[in-house]
């Protein structure tokens, strides 16, 4: 595996590890909702990514929409407008 990403994946694990404590704190305090956005948060944090891993997810989304627009749009035709479709 790559070095990188395992620092990476530690520091994210640690990262939240850090984030999922703060909702007990606010629970003690009566911060209900508070706590329930930041388990929410800390449950919903983007991947890990290496530089190079997200270039590439970057360049796949960047010729993707290039096909479609070189196409007339997704499905063969320009974007749908739902003012059209009624």
């Amino acid at each position: 595996m790559d070095p990188t990403r395992d620092r990476l994946l530690k520091t994210r694990s640690a990262l939240v590890s850090a984030w999922m404590k703060a909702p007990d704190a606010l629970d003690a305090q009566g911060e209900i909702i508070l706590a329930g956005d930041v388990r929410y948060f800390a449950s919903h944090l983007p991947p890990v990514l290496t530089d190079r891993q997200r270039l590439a997810v970057q360049l796949v989304g960047f010729v993707k929409k290039q096909r479609e627009t070189q196409r007339g749009g997704p499905e063969r035709g320009l974007p749908k407008d739902p003012e059209l479709t009624r």
